[in-house]
């Protein structure tokens, strides 16, 4: 069996040393990065005289038709192809002969991985942040459809005061506009190329690592060699990004879950975005919403493995960084898949508004309305607050209904038992970010403008 380093054993490594140590049945999804940085190492090498103009040309056609047979699925594995590192270099070779084993002149796997994973990133990443967009866009779409409804918001589960549906459904998409801005972020940091710092020291031929990054479309280049091809805080931060979607998923699907519940009742769901029961026959379950939390767990289990896998590492490349990928590779594809789901799963979910007004209006959760106007008076709030307590209480109690005792408060009467009428309360909010009619149409004015910068953002990839 051939492998890169057979010159300096006496032997072929073991049946089971290779299949522990393997990793192309997950990293080929590296090849196009791989045929990417190849090229331009290629195209360096020819610029500063390692690869004569003929040789350029034979390896850079070697490399096309590889690609070609990858995209194809014409691209034969050989045993000794441990990761698509090694099967591309390997026919290549086969392809160009001599040139190609000039392929990997001045470059170690080490930086060649490294720079593979930082373009994979940075491809993928925008490619999630304009996923998220697109669901905040779904979420825009239903604030601004949402009008004047509304419905109880909760601390602690427990009704509090009455807020627009708009309100609560661009506070999911605040979060969501966070995370654009972490993975942003994290796109922007992990965009220095590592390639040229070879295994640990760089090289003693001269290479060009400006040269490869600005090809590669890096914003930089690496300056410190150790540091290149051992950092993995990129993907760390990557995962972080990503679990911070996750999570934020997980919220709206628990949500979810409680509004399309029978004892709730505040939305429906499409058939198209619900399961069925192989038992019950009046089951209709919200299966993305109940996966969207699972999910969650799972991403923050990857991001915590691969913080336990960097923080005993000594500089510089160690095998245990082989462990990045499978994790990056799920966050990705989960959040992918979550984030579309969600999408769906909102744009065609029915809100029951009569519902929830009816839920909102109970007086109770006028209170603290009661409590402002008594302010609004000159009470100081603490002793307003004990006042209101206290009837809620003896309404509770059964002394009568809280409007009935409002009314005959002479600290409140008429005016303030106004504020018990259904959808009145909350109509009164007026402070900017508040869940009051203006302030609300204000926001979803900026909430816009935000979703246009960032569609156009990651629209052009930068």
């Amino acid at each position: 069996m051939s492998t890169l380093w057979q010159g300096r054993f006496d032997g072929d490594p073991a049946d089971d040393l290779m299949a522990y140590t393997a990793s192309i049945g997950f990293d080929v999804r590296l090849a196009p990065d791989d045929i990417a940085g190849s090229r331009a190492h290629v195209r360096m090498l020819g610029r500063v005289g390692l690869l004569a103009d003929e040789e350029l040309a034979q390896v850079l056609a070697a490399l096309d038709q590889t690609e070609q047979e990858l995209a194809s699925g014409d691209f034969e594995l050989a045993p000794g192809d441990e990761d698509i590192h090694t099967a591309i270099e390997r026919r290549v070779t086969e392809l160009a002969g001599p040139a190609g084993a000039k392929l990997h002149t001045g470059r170690s796997r080490n930086d060649q991985v490294a720079t593979d994973l930082r373009l994979f990133c940075k491809r993928e990443l925008a490619a999630i942040a304009a996923d998220v967009v697109a669901l905040q866009s779904v979420l825009l779409e239903r604030a601004a459809d949402a009008g004047d409804a509304y419905l109880p918001g909760y601390t602690h589960l427990q009704r509090a005061q009455p807020v627009l549906l708009a309100h609560h459904l661009l506070a999911h998409g605040w979060a969501l506009a966070r995370d654009v801005d972490r993975l942003a972020d994290a796109r922007a940091r992990l965009d220095v190329s590592p390639l040229g710092a070879g295994a640990v020291a760089g090289s003693s031929l001269p290479l060009n690592p400006d040269m490869t990054a600005a090809d590669l479309g890096f914003a930089a280049r690496f300056e410190n060699s150790m540091d290149a091809v051992s950092d993995r805080d990129f993907v760390a931060e990557a995962l972080f990004a990503l679990t911070m979607v996750a999570i934020h998923l997980s919220r709206l699907g628990e949500e979810i879950v409680l509004w399309t519940s029978e004892e709730v009742g505040f939305a429906t769901l499409d058939d198209a975005y619900a399961t069925g029961s192989s038992m019950l026959p009046q089951k209709k379950n919200p299966d993305i919403a109940e996966l969207a939390r699972a999910k969650a767990g799972r991403l923050i289990g990857n991001l915590t493995g691969m913080l336990a896998t960097l923080k005993g590492l000594p500089l510089a490349y160690n095998r245990d960084l082989q462990e990045d990928k499978e994790p990056l590779f799920d966050a990705l594809d989960q959040v992918r898949l979550g984030v579309r789901a969600m999408a769906g799963l909102m744009t065609s979910i029915a809100f029951n508004t009569d519902t929830m007004a009816a839920a909102a209006d109970a007086p109770a959760s006028a209170a603290t309305d009661l409590a402002e106007h008594l302010v609004a008076g000159g009470m100081p709030f603490r002793d307003a607050h004990a006042v209101i307590g206290d009837l809620v209480r003896r309404s509770l109690d059964g002394e009568g209904s809280l409007a009935d005792l409002v009314q005959a408060d002479p600290r409140l009467g008429e005016d303030a038992a106004e504020l018990l009428t259904p959808g009145v309360p909350v109509t009164r909010r007026t402070t900017s970010g508040g869940a009051g009619l203006q302030s609300v149409r204000a926001q979803i004015e900026r909430f816009r403008a935000r979703l246009n910068t960032d569609a156009a953002r990651f629209d052009r990839g930068s």
